[in-house]
């Protein structure tokens, strides 16, 4: 369907943080956009204050007259919808186009120059970096991003620019619908071997992406990779990480809760970079988003302006209180080697400190993949506190629970397993000085509460 034809889009599972980037795209061009998600939740809620028509109930009559011709009205939606969805057969069945939310991505990578940042782990808070130095610069950029960015509020930035900055997720292989201009890989720790089945397939699959991305553009590439990128000619390498590489930190100065370094880069090297929000891993993700930005044109003022200015997003290493007296913040973390990154970012920024994670496991199939890597993970820290794990779109599989990962903790680790509904009287009964709460399910809808109960204490 040409753009031009386009008078209405409609979304089967509107309320996914993908999904709402790219229905905010199309409200700001003015479409009449409408969707179906089970559930109301702040996000669906905010869409509905900017005009998007949201429905709860899978019900073909409560599609809008708007979304009913299909010579007008594009249809998105998520591979989390079921293919027996009643309002999509009914799309099927009369003619309607239906595109996942990646190949509507993939649409506007053709049309501008994709900056895309695709990895296991590093990709949100690496694209909205990126994001937020193009933005403030003389470049500017539109933006669709994995997470709430706290400069913006919002995990979408709409301008005239010719850049678009875009998470490319490696789940159900959604990123090959891409073309980037650039690309930044942060890392490929196996991940979703439930579609992939072994990490052979899976490290396949980024090599395959690399060869998307379009000559007179860049790979910028994470140097300790297992993986081998298959580059057409005329598209540039480099490699980056914490200390060696094309491009990469020295002089790191980690002190009263800062940190400053100096960007090594074979374009122009800039000194004194201020990291906004200063956490150690933040460090790498920095250098992989200047570089994208720098090798874009920005001016080593705009990268320095935009690095100092970087609020962070909602759920990765977002702090709720940071006294003397009592430290608390949530991370999104769900992969064993992002926990281990978490779990030494915070010992490193509190050293000698009493640290407790409250961790709620993210899918059977992750935690039965990984369940030894996860206790080795999690025992860099003095007291681990476990729930249920969180099913997502799975369903349990025999033998595996918790108490695998509870089992392989190291000696010495304070450890206990209790149930999400006791999350609360185990915070308003137990005294922390480092609390942290980890995983990517829906134990973060707790951390408004836990935050209160803290506060009380």
């Amino acid at each position: 369907m040409e753009a031009k034809n386009i008078r209405a889009v409609y979304f089967v599972g509107a309320g996914g943080i993908g999904m709402s980037a790219i229905a905010r795209y199309f409200i700001k061009r003015g479409l009449v956009v409408a969707g179906y998600d089970k559930t109301p939740t702040e996000l669906t809620r905010q869409l509905e204050k900017e005009g998007m028509l949201i429905h709860y109930e899978e019900n073909i009559d409560s599609i809008p007259h708007a979304c009913r011709q299909s010579n007008s009205c594009l249809v998105i939606y998520t591979p989390a919808i079921p293919e027996e969805h009643q309002e999509l057969q009914w799309f099927r069945a009369n003619g309607f186009e239906i595109q996942k939310r990646a190949q509507v991505l993939g649409t506007l990578t053709r049309q501008m120059k994709g900056l895309c940042v695709a990895g296991t782990h590093g990709k949100t808070t690496t694209s909205t970096m990126c994001a937020h130095i193009m933005h403030q610069s003389s470049l500017d950029c539109n933006a669709f991003l994995g997470g709430i960015s706290k400069n913006y509020g919002t995990n979408y930035i709409l301008s005239d620019s010719d850049y678009v900055v875009i998470e490319a997720d490696e789940f159900d292989r959604s990123f090959h619908w891409l073309r980037p201009w650039m690309s930044v890989i942060t890392s490929t720790d196996p991940d979703h071997l439930d579609i992939y089945g072994t990490k052979e397939a899976y490290l396949e699959s980024f090599r395959h992406y690399t060869t998307l991305i379009q000559p007179g553009g860049a790979l910028i590439i994470h140097r300790d990779l297992e993986m081998k990128e298959n580059l057409q000619e005329g598209v540039r390498r480099y490699d980056y990480a914490l200390t060696e590489g094309d491009f990469h930190a020295e002089n790191i100065r980690i002190e009263n809760g800062g940190i400053t370094f100096d960007f090594v880069s074979p374009i122009e090297p800039v000194k004194d970079i201020v990291l906004g929000q200063p956490i150690p891993i933040n460090i790498e993700n920095g250098i992989a988003a200047m570089a994208m930005a720098q090798l874009c044109g920005c001016t080593a003022e705009e990268l320095r302006y935009g690095m100092r200015t970087y609020g962070g997003v909602d759920r990765r290493f977002d702090f709720k209180i940071k006294t003397s007296q009592l430290v608390f913040l949530s991370d999104y973390a769900h992969h064993p080697k992002e926990i281990y990154q978490s779990a030494r970012s915070i010992r490193e920024l509190y050293k000698d400190r009493r640290i407790t994670a409250i961790f709620q496991p993210h899918l059977y199939t992750r935690t039965r993949d990984f369940y030894r890597e996860f206790a080795e993970a999690l025992s860099q820290l003095d007291e681990v506190v476990l729930t249920e794990i969180y099913p997502a779109r799975e369903q349990p599989i025999e033998g595996v629970t918790s108490q695998l990962i509870y089992d392989n903790l190291k000696p010495g680790v304070d450890k206990h397993i209790i149930h999400k509904a006791d999350v609360l009287d185990y915070v308003r009964s137990h005294d922390f000085d480092v609390l942290i709460v980890l995983g990517a399910g829906d134990l973060d809808n707790m951390v408004p509460q836990i935050t209160k109960l803290l506060q009380q204490k």
